[in-house]
């Protein structure tokens, strides 16, 4: 008789429509978002499913952990973990993998694109020239990225391949995180103000939640200055968007380059009519190499875990640490 698949819930559709096909493929996969009413689904199998794949994006709610009486593991799909209810699972025991590592430098890429992007004009110039302003007018100047300083808020993994995408441009680099970090060339700034103070470019590469919400704040993005430009690749919740809006709007500082949002898929209204605010739909990891290698580690992690009781990368709170 052939041996049952393992049960996994699988939170909503994935990213990659290929990792759904692979996930129902391997395992005995429901997907709670496809359910005609998926609060009595999880009351009535809830206890059946020892496993749950989701997303950064989508996150795991509390009410749904705590109908997972058997919950064992999650796979999550993405570095980001303020979706994830860290609390329910900790309570649920529940270990929780996720995929870093193999996103560090298409994400590091896309804050470059933003960086040059707002600094130079690119979107604003190409916008001119299809409206056919070029005969009539003269693009306007913009700023000069070498050799300029480049801070960077998280200097983790992403941070640092942004960290060395500078050096390349000469750039002088220097960071804040809690803490510093042995090792590191870059010199350290013991606040976000100080940093943001010091900066002409200010990267946030630092990770959501509670802990870092709404730090760039009014007073960080005075102290950036009208020269200074803000490029969010991290998660939008740690950027004041309101307080954002009006500094861009007003002059107080120059520009930004944003691929996350305090409400996605909903920026502020008074963001889409800023000509200094770069925007971008959340893309940063989006490319088919990355998304591929995030979708393996996915697989690896849910695959590992059953057969050894342990995933190939584990978020930093997880239940086992």
């Amino acid at each position: 008789m052939a041996l049952s698949r393992p049960r996994v819930l699988q939170y909503g559709k994935m990213p990659l429509p290929q990792l759904d096909a692979e996930l129902a493929q391997a395992y005995d996969v429901q997907i709670l978002s496809e359910q005609a009413d998926p609060e009595r689904f999880l009351a009535e199998q809830g206890a059946q499913f020892p496993y749950v794949v989701t997303s950064a994006a989508m996150g795991l709610p509390a009410r749904v952990v705590d109908a997972l009486p058997e919950l064992k593991f999650v796979s999550s799909f993405g570095v980001g973990f303020d979706a994830l209810d860290k609390d329910a699972l900790l309570r649920r025991g529940a270990r929780v993998g996720y995929t870093p590592g193999v996103l560090d430098d298409c994400v590091a890429d896309m804050a470059w694109a933003l960086l040059l992007d707002a600094a130079r004009g690119v979107s604003a110039s190409d916008r001119f020239v299809r409206r056919g302003d070029w005969s009539r007018q003269r693009f306007g100047l913009a700023t000069r990225v070498s050799g300029k300083r480049l801070g960077i808020f998280g200097m983790g993994r992403i941070g640092s391949a942004v960290a060395r995408r500078g050096a390349g441009f000469d750039m002088e680099v220097a960071y804040h995180n809690r803490r510093p970090i042995d090792g590191s060339p870059h010199q350290y700034l013991a606040s976000l103000l100080e940093l943001a103070r010091w900066s002409d470019f200010l990267i946030i590469t630092a990770a959501g939640g509670d802990h870092t919400r709404h730090l760039v704040s009014t007073e960080v993005l005075d102290a950036l200055g009208p020269e200074g430009f803000l490029v969010n690749v991290a998660r939008g919740s740690v950027v004041d968007e309101a307080a954002l809006v009006e500094a861009l709007r007003s002059g107080r500082i120059a520009g930004a380059g944003l691929d996350v949002f305090e409400d996605e898929p909903r920026p502020l209204a008074d963001l889409l009519t800023l000509e200094n605010a770069v925007l971008a739909p959340h893309i940063a990891s989006g490319t088919h190499d990355t998304r591929r290698a995030m979708a393996d580690l996915v697989l690896q992690n849910l695959q590992q875990f059953i057969a050894t009781g342990e995933p190939a990368a584990e978020v930093p709170w997880s239940a086992a640490r």
